[in-house]
């Protein structure tokens, strides 16, 4: 029945779901307006302003056909991790309400606090972020929750992975496919954020005062081995800020204290299991990232960074691997 009562509004304005969040909000407090927040893909994401206190708030709405089929586990997933987090030091949206199967909202629906500062994605000081964004990563992978989450799920097969149709270059794709085709590593388990990367995380702050001040979209928490979450951001950073910088988040990551495989052979199984789920042409993470002002970032830019991003890792890791 929840199934078909969300499929069933899907489609519809949200004045159900601007009175369901009115009515979470604080005696004295209303919605006053909306805007659009940029930069994700999965839902859509609106900034509120308030008549009072908080003064602003968040709401994650789903409304795509394919997220629509799945809104319910995600979003009763993110507000339980939410409701986790506030018990800990790690900066995330404090829970208002979860509407996750759409009983009183237009589409199954989360409203949330705003988080102080911004996405930052532009290439000036990317390497200092990257260090930042590494220790953040520390710090959850840290977290031991009494619950453990789900286990990770891996984002693509060797089956399902596609080549670029304009590689000069065939056979550095098939070893790494090859690569994917083993069985996963043993691992020593943690608390993964599993989607955490630029476009994930707010900075506020310039130069000595550059900090961390949010982490958001918490709906693919697993739990699973620290190099998968490591693995994505590094493929994050490769195709938005180059090569170099996606090969050294993970120096970054040991630095900061971080423990990785340490067996060269499953780092790299890891690193290519995230990478080869942005093939062929990570157009996933571009059209966001594009909103946000990387407007350079052209799918043929994305490709080549890609495919180089694959030779480095073979380059540092292959002789295992």
């Amino acid at each position: 029945m929840t199934g078909t009562r969300t499929a069933g509004r899907a489609g519809t304005g949200w004045s159900a779901t601007r009175a369901w969040a009115d009515s979470l909000l604080p005696d004295g407090s209303e919605i006053r307006g909306a805007a659009r927040l940029h930069g994700g893909w999965t839902s859509e994401m609106r900034r509120l302003s308030l008549t009072g206190p908080p003064g602003e708030a968040v709401l994650r709405s789903f409304v795509q056909p394919f997220f629509l089929r799945h809104a319910e586990g995600l979003l009763t997933r993110e507000a339980d991790i939410l409701r986790l987090l506030a018990e800990t030091a790690i900066p995330a949206p404090r829970l208002y309400g979860v509407d996750a199967a759409a009983l009183h909202c237009d589409h199954p629906s989360l409203l949330m606090s705003l988080l102080p500062g911004g996405v930052r994605l532009h290439d000036t000081g990317a390497d200092g972020r990257a260090a930042l964004l590494a220790r953040r990563l520390v710090a959850i992978h840290g977290i031991r929750p009494a619950a453990r989450p789900r286990d990770y799920q891996a984002w693509t097969a060797p089956e399902r992975v596609t080549a670029p149709v304009s590689t000069a270059r065939p056979e550095l794709w098939r070893r790494a496919v090859d690569v994917i085709r083993r069985d996963p590593p043993a691992y020593e388990g943690s608390f993964l954020h599993r989607d955490f990367h630029p476009g994930n995380v707010l900075f506020e702050g310039d130069g000595p005062t550059l900090r961390v001040s949010g982490v958001v979209d918490w709906v693919e928490t697993s739990w699973g081995p620290a190099d998968l979450d490591v693995a994505h951001c590094s493929t994050a950073l490769a195709l938005l800020h180059g090569v170099h910088t996606g090969m050294t988040f993970a120096d970054h990551y040991a630095a900061a204290g971080g423990t990785l495989s340490p067996d060269p052979r499953g780092h790299l199984y890891w690193r290519l299991l995230d990478a080869l789920a942005f093939a062929p042409e990570a157009e996933k993470v571009a059209v966001p990232w594009r909103e946000l002002g990387r407007t350079d970032l052209t799918p043929e830019l994305l490709t080549r960074r890609l495919e180089e991003y694959l030779s480095a890792l073979f380059e540092r890791y292959g002789a295992a691997g």
